[in-house]
């Protein structure tokens, strides 16, 4: 599997953030994973995908401090919970994951963004991404 596809998955994962209590996202997860028919993990993939969703998970304070920090005029509450994900995963891949570039994490994240987000999507995420570059 490529890497853009585990990235994809877990950017899946990471939406269901939004949805479900802290006790339930295990086993949403898990559901999510067993029912996944397009690209489906096998089992070392599913193994980064969930640890890696974890990492988020426990980071999201951290995370979350730095988009409210640098997305002026935005709430996190209202932001469009698709592009929420894509800057969650994102935000997570520049401050916390060092196998994963920089410049690469912003691409992959208004790619992200082009294919599930909105029309503004892609620009709103570079954007917001280029400022919490610019901080770290």
């Amino acid at each position: 599997m490529t890497r853009r596809e585990l990235r994809e998955h877990i950017f899946k994962l990471v939406f269901l953030l939004e949805f479900y209590q802290k006790d339930e996202l295990n086993s949403q997860a898990q559901l999510y994973l067993d029912e996944v028919e397009e690209a489906a993990p096998n089992a070392e993939d599913a193994e980064y995908i969930c640890g890696k969703f974890h990492k988020i998970e426990e980071s999201l304070p951290e995370v979350d401090y730095c988009l409210s920090r640098e997305s002026s005029g935005w709430k996190l509450s209202r932001m469009n919970k698709v592009d929420l994900a894509i800057l969650r995963l994102a935000v997570y891949e520049i401050l916390k994951d060092e196998e994963i570039p920089v410049g690469v994490a912003i691409n992959e994240a208004v790619e992200l963004a082009k294919k599930f987000g909105g029309d503004d999507s892609p620009s709103f995420v570079n954007g917001v991404l280029a400022k919490v570059v610019r901080i770290r």
